[in-house]
């Protein structure tokens, strides 16, 4: 038993032996210090980490900067590789010159002659016909009259896109046709013949297919309303020799038109000049992101020269303009109205008080 004894001694000793070298092993291996790396190879790691990250972001910018530049370059590019293009003409009036090519016959010579498209943008008895006989009197340029008047061509947007490609590729047809060597092509186009409706596509297809637009307008509404009626009644009576003219060409007919003199209705004056005044500003707002011109009626009487405006906006040569239409009313607005009184009475006090007297101003 003296002997077992011992032997366990000798083993205690063995482990506590064998645990204090582990201990000590352990603190050696704890207390040795780390590997650390210098800090300039850290600064040198993180600049590297910042000079690619710094690189691949300009490369990004780059290709963003190349496609945009790209996208707004594209149009104004493609037409100076075309074999026709003028280097004469500035950057800004490229996406505005055209080079058709009809599918109905042969420019021939005029195959380089570039052609502007334009749309004169109106309201029912604002001047617009006088207008448009007096651009068509130009050589260079052809108006084709109210296309959209005809309701399959303005019944969808398919209808009148596919109306507007057939004009402005010189392949529609009207009496107002110059030749091959037209230089500026377009229509009339009524504001309630579909644009409006459509404001928002016509916008796009102005702007993509390079389309200006020519604003016709007319300020004292009133007198605008007394030919809407008068035109309305001859339309019914046909008092020219049983045949309705919304234009005339001698003063005689005028005469024979200006004799009818309509009874407005008090009730429903104020609405209906609302009515036309917000059709024609919200046309200006909705279309004021395009090319385009504001030209009113009264203004042109007063001062033909305001169509040289017009001349230059579509960069033709300035040429003297004529028309043969003669205008119908002449006098003043109290010898056009029937029921004078009840008119004067219906707008005194109102915003429209100033179309009374003639004029073209009217209080907001």
């Amino acid at each position: 038993m003296e002997e077992a004894g011992r032997e366990r001694d000798r083993t205690v000793a063995v482990v506590v032996e064998d645990t204090s070298a582990a201990t000590k092993d352990a603190a050696a291996v704890s207390t040795k210090p780390a590997k650390r790396y210098p800090l300039a190879l850290w600064v040198a790691i993180l600049g590297l980490i910042m000079l690619v990250g710094v690189y691949i972001f300009s490369l990004s910018l780059k290709q963003n900067g190349m496609l945009f530049g790209l996208m707004q370059a594209n149009m104004i590019e493609k037409e100076r590789e075309k074999p026709c293009h003028d280097p004469r003409i500035p950057d800004a009036e490229i996406p505005y010159v055209h080079y058709p090519t009809p599918n109905t016959y042969d420019r021939e010579e005029c195959v380089c002659t570039g052609v502007r498209f334009f749309a004169i943008l109106s309201m029912q008895r604002s001047g617009s016909g006088w207008v448009e006989t007096l651009l068509n009197s130009h050589p260079n340029i052809s108006s084709n009259g109210e296309i959209f008047s005809v309701k399959e061509r303005r019944s969808n947007i398919t209808a009148i896109t596919k109306t507007l490609d057939k004009l402005y590729n010189l392949d529609w047809y009207s009496s107002a046709a110059k030749n091959e060597c037209t230089a500026a092509v377009g229509l009339k186009w009524m504001l309630n013949q579909g644009l409006m409706k459509n404001h928002q596509e016509m916008v796009r297809y102005f702007n993509r297919r390079g389309v200006s637009a020519i604003f016709l307008l007319r300020r004292n509404l009133l007198q605008r309303y007394v030919s809407i009626l008068a035109n309305a009644h001859d339309s019914a009576m046909k008092q020219l020799n049983g045949t309705h003219k919304a234009h005339v060409h001698s003063k005689d007919e005028a005469e024979i038109l200006a004799q009818y003199k309509p009874t407005i209705d008090r009730k429903m004056l104020i609405t209906e000049l609302k009515r036309s005044d917000k059709l024609a500003s919200d046309a200006l707002v909705n279309f004021k992101n395009t090319r385009h011109i504001v030209l009113y009626y009264e203004d042109v009487v007063r001062n033909r020269t305001k169509l040289m405006d017009v001349l230059d906006f579509l960069r033709m040569p300035k040429r003297k303009l004529s028309s043969r239409h003669v205008k119908i009313h002449t006098k003043q607005l109290c010898d056009h109205i029937d029921n004078w009184a009840d008119v004067n009475n219906a707008l005194m006090g109102t915003r429209f008080e100033s179309f009374l007297n003639g004029s073209s101003r009217r209080r907001s």
